[in-house]
């Protein structure tokens, strides 16, 4: 058990990170991330509110569907990433990191507060849901399944559903997760979480797994870490993820930091965030890249999946193209890598036909 973000979390369980990383590529594990931040956004101008503090186009989203977006400050740096869900039952869903969740509530608060004061119709509910995260494939859909009434092969990639899961009621599951595997998180009553847990882990499938696992699989999918990856003085071009930006809301430039980050666009970033694999001995995960090729490591570990050294960093513009050679630091030894595309391994997200 580690301390994280003021909670206290399972590393890993009895068999070890290596074994539940795999399991989860092969099969499936279950996640406890009850410390993310789960929060309610109701009123009719609920997506004017949260489309005033994210740069995604929320307006665009279909009842159930849900997209990853980004709070950002006015310099354009990420304040956090999140995902908003445009629910079927009128209200928006949204799943925030929990080292996160002190300023990101302050910044919902303030913004409904001043929208209130000039007559806007929104106000926001934390949620006091667990939040169970079951991912991998191809044994996920077939553990959940059986505690379905709802077909879960209609449920595509960032949709959600409110339903009943292995007879407990008022859950939501969310085809969405942080492994790259096929995989869902389901927001369940507090109360009821250690049940349904237990109904998941009784299929001998599904393993327990912990942060060391989680972060593992999220590197080896390319996905970002808040805080390490990602914060404050990053901005969406330098981390590429302008994909996370509506072609209407780049139009409109009416989201935090715009100007800095559409001119970055129209400029190009000086530095990019990049997939770095070497060969060599050594764990990182902070290192620097050797000077002739000024940049910062920020996340990376031995990958279960490839047997060698994976990592993601920043590198100027100019060396940031795949196959570019350069050299890592790790403990005071260099070692040769190369920069490579991501995802390390390929995703497996679910698509309905």
């Amino acid at each position: 058990m580690v301390p994280f973000a003021g909670w206290t979390l399972p590393l890993h369980y009895g068999q070890g990170h290596l074994q539940s990383h795999l399991h989860t590529r092969r099969h499936c594990s279950l996640f406890d991330v009850s410390h993310m931040l789960q929060t309610l956004v109701y009123g009719r101008d609920r997506i004017r509110f949260m489309e005033s503090l994210v740069v995604g186009d929320i307006a665009e989203l279909k009842p159930g569907q849900g997209t990853l977006t980004l709070l950002t400050n006015e310099k354009g740096g990420i304040t956090d990433d999140l995902i908003v869900t445009n629910t079927s039952e009128n209200h928006l869903y949204v799943v925030s990191n929990a080292a996160c969740a002190d300023k990101d509530l302050a910044i919902l608060r303030d913004r409904a507060a001043q929208l209130q004061a000039t007559g806007s119709d929104v106000h926001l509910e934390v949620s006091d849901n667990a939040l169970l995260a079951l991912q991998g494939s191809p044994s996920m859909a077939r553990v959940l399944q059986a505690g379905l009434s709802d077909d879960l092969a209609k449920l595509s990639f960032m949709n959600s559903i409110a339903t009943t899961v292995f007879g407990v009621p008022g859950c939501r599951v969310t085809r969405c997760g942080y492994t790259g595997e096929d995989g869902v998180e389901i927001s369940v009553p507090a109360g009821r979480a250690v049940e349904l847990a237990e109904q998941l882990l009784g299929v001998p499938d599904v393993w327990l797994a912990g942060l060391a696992a989680r972060d593992s699989l999220r590197l080896e999918a390319g996905l970002c870490l808040y805080g390490n990856d990602i914060d404050e003085t990053v901005t969406p071009a330098e981390a590429g993820l302008m994909w996370t930006l509506g072609k209407r809301r780049r139009a409109a430039m009416d989201f935090p930091g715009a100007a800095v980050i559409m001119a970055q666009v129209k400029e190009k970033p000086r530095r990019r965030r990049m997939a770095i694999a070497w060969a060599g001995a050594g764990q990182l995960p902070f290192t620097s890249l050797y000077p002739h090729i000024p940049g910062t490591v920020t996340s990376g570990c031995p990958s279960p999946c490839l047997g060698k050294n994976i990592a993601m960093g920043y590198v100027e513009a100019a060396h940031s193209r795949a196959g570019t050679e350069l050299t890592v630091e790790v403990r005071k030894k260099q070692h040769p890598a190369v920069i490579t595309k991501m995802p390390f391994v390929p995703t497996q997200y679910y698509m309905a036909k």
